[in-house]
């Protein structure tokens, strides 16, 4: 270990631009063992690992599985990574590291390099996956069951969390796959579906039932989820995108970000297509700067768009995404604009033609500073298709009787993912709002962990 000053910070390999354009494959390859290992031996082993502690929503033990890969101790390394947390090779794909534990890692404040953290878990269990490795989950001997509703990053966590705690589970999903945010709002190229799918048989071996086009208020009634199981974890995210409320948004060629991705992933799928997503030779706009953008952006370009331009209204260091991810979009042709701000969409018998924007500036008031509108500096930018990447907003949950909810119609609950009914707990984006995916495991885990102490252990 403590090998920095000899082993320089490598990241994966991946390939290039216009080969990366002809697919939705993943566009990293991954660490093998020894590249790993040798990557690990960078680390310091801090006596308080901020990577872990600051760095990661869910406390990873990252420094002792570091240690573990370096000494060549790959089960111990694979073991480690799982005790922690729920879908490690997923996280280690998706994660910004570079705003998590990486921007934590002493290296990385000292000019060193940080440790590849995320390309190193990915690999640790990958690797170990390939040597024949394997979840093991003990059998459903507790007596007890919990439903959970949706099957995103945070139900996930929790029907994981549970399932080792020998809790009988069963996921109620509404889409006709489960995985939800990453089987149908993550890309291909950043996390291939087949990853999502190993971790849902694991459970299902695991005893754990999923039950797809189960809409809990339409086919499933909530009350009677309260009735039979003895807890419910609510993990139904956020999944309305918001409006810009700018004129004409609702004109045809103005699609939802999560509309646009949700389709090209079930088309991916073997769906029919939906000619409202069509982008093939259309110039498309996409406006937002976080990483649902960034998707946005990257998909649009492997559809075959003429042209892809990404307005954000702020510079491009105040971007909120991972920077890898609009570093892979400038590299894949995407064109980006910044400071400027959407006014209105310009339309001819009811379709989009082009896009207004005002320029913007930023004034110092904060941490972000404050955004100002500059009126009357216009600019028009052409525009076959319009989509909007501007965050999400909670969707209506009229059917989660007894729950108390936020005015904006997020969750409330407590500290352990309790809400105000005695027998439900929530997290992800569900309460949080749109944010990233391992904060919504560790909301999960979090719930989970404080049901299995109140059925099992008080």
């Amino acid at each position: 270990m403590q090998n920095f000053t000899k082993i320089e910070r490598l990241t994966p390999k991946k390939a290039q631009a216009l080969d990366r354009l002809k697919s939705f494959g993943e566009i990293y390859s991954l660490f093998d063992g020894g590249k790993a290992a040798s990557q690990a031996e960078r680390c310091v082993q801090c006596g308080n690992p901020y990577c872990s502690v600051c760095g990661c929503p869910l406390h990873n033990y990252i420094p002792y599985w570091l240690k573990a890969i370096a000494e060549n101790n790959r089960v111990g390394a694979f073991r480690l990574s799982s005790e922690n947390s729920p879908f490690p090779e997923i996280l280690g794909r998706i994660c910004p590291q570079d705003r998590l534990c990486e921007s934590a890692c002493t290296l990385g404040a000292d000019n060193f390099g940080a440790i590849s953290i995320g390309a190193i878990e990915t690999a640790i269990n990958e690797n170990a996956f390939e040597l024949g490795e394997s979840i093991a989950y003990p059998a459903v001997t507790s007596g007890k069951k919990v439903a959970v509703i949706g099957s995103g990053p945070a139900s996930l966590s929790a029907a994981t969390f549970l399932a080792r705690a020998k809790i009988a589970v069963e996921i109620f999903e509404k889409d006709e796959r489960a995985g939800g945010l990453l089987t149908f709002g993550i890309p291909n190229f950043k996390l291939d579906k087949r990853v999502v799918d190993r971790r849902f048989e694991w459970l299902k071996k695991a005893g754990v039932k999923i039950r797809l086009g189960a809409e809990v208020g339409k086919e499933v009634d909530f009350k009677d989820l309260t009735d039979r199981f003895d807890a419910v974890f609510v993990g139904v995210g956020a999944r309305r995108s918001a409006a810009a409320k700018i004129a004409n948004e609702d004109a045809r060629g103005v699609l939802p970000a999560i509309d646009f991705l949700n389709a090209t992933q079930k088309n991916l799928f073997g769906g029919a297509k939906d000619p409202r997503f069509d982008v093939k030779n259309k110039k498309v706009v996409v406006i937002g700067g976080g990483d649902t953008a960034m998707d946005c952006v990257r998909t649009a370009l492997r559809l075959g768009a003429s042209s892809v331009v990404c307005v954000y209204r702020r510079g491009e260091s105040d971007m909120p995404g991972a920077k890898k991810e609009f570093i892979n979009a400038k590299e894949e042709g995407a064109e980006f604009i910044f400071n400027r701000a959407p006014n209105r969409i310009e339309i001819k018998e009811g379709k989009a033609l082009s896009v207004v924007f005002d320029e913007t500036k930023l004034e110092s008031d904060g941490k972000r500073g404050k955004l100002i509108v500059l009126k009357g500096q216009e600019q028009k930018i052409e525009a076959d298709v319009v989509i909007m990447a501007l965050g999400f907003e909670h969707q209506e949950k009229s059917w989660l009787k007894g729950v108390k909810l936020a005015d904006n119609g997020a969750i409330v609950v407590d500290q352990n993912g309790k809400t105000s009914h005695s027998k439900v707990y929530a997290g992800g984006d569900a309460v949080r709002g749109a944010s990233l995916a391992v904060k919504a495991a560790a909301d999960g885990k979090v719930a989970a962990l404080a049901i299995i102490k109140t059925l099992l252990i008080d």
